[in-house]
């Protein structure tokens, strides 16, 4: 039995003092990977992006990875087998320590020794607003449709079903009488590049834990 007891998982925790070994999944314009990128260029995040990987040849991400001098791996989900999809994924990222799921649209069934060590960031505040489909201008339009008065981000890890998992960050944006999805998109994603740097440097310091489903952040 560990020191947390039997239901407690200390999510990460380095003897060494080197900065976290990342793996960033992306399958579009890569926006959340040149900020995460640019917060450890800055050195307000102790990490380092091990590899890039995108679901897709054609996404403007890979194209920013390359330009920014970053290792990128495109795993193409229309050339592959559903099976050699998920195997290929996870030859890639199997040396980091963390996985961080940036605007990735396809589902990763994270395998055991991956538990815990898989984040992913939504546009909205989960629970609702997410699920299969669930994307871009899709979310910010159903949030309006729905009349909410208040949307954000979610940071949370990954288990294998789209946008379940516990949550680890969360921060929230007013919704305007006069938003259009386009509007509230470009807030949100203000908060989304606060928050996914947020809770990457809370798991290299070691702060989160996971207890009986939910997270618990140490001070």
């Amino acid at each position: 039995m560990s020191e947390c007891g039997p239901n407690v998982q200390r999510v990460h925790s380095r003897a060494d003092h080197r900065p976290l070994q990342l793996a960033v999944l992306i399958s579009g314009s890569g926006r959340s990977l040149m900020n995460v990128h640019s917060r450890i260029s800055r050195g307000t995040l102790d990490a380092t992006i091990r590899v890039a990987v995108s679901s897709r040849g054609d996404a403007p991400g890979v194209a920013r990875a390359r330009a920014a001098g970053l290792p990128i791996v495109v795993i193409d989900k229309k050339t592959l087998s559903p099976n050699a999809f998920q195997e290929a994924i996870a030859a890639a990222v199997r040396d980091v320590d963390l996985v961080c799921m940036a605007g990735f649209l396809s589902l990763w069934r994270v395998p055991d020794e991956f538990r815990g060590r898989v984040i992913n960031i939504h546009p909205a505040l989960l629970p609702d607003f997410g699920g299969k489909g669930m994307y871009g201008l899709r979310v910010h339009e159903a949030v309006i449709q729905a009349r909410r008065t208040e949307s954000g981000c979610t940071v949370h890890f990954c288990d294998n079903e789209y946008d379940r998992g516990p949550i680890i960050v969360q921060r929230r944006v007013p919704v305007r009488a006069d938003d259009t999805p386009d509007a509230l998109a470009a807030r949100v994603f203000e908060q989304e590049c606060i928050a996914l740097p947020q809770a990457i440097q809370m798991f290299a310091e070691g702060r989160i834990r996971l207890e009986d489903g939910t997270v618990r952040i140490l001070p």
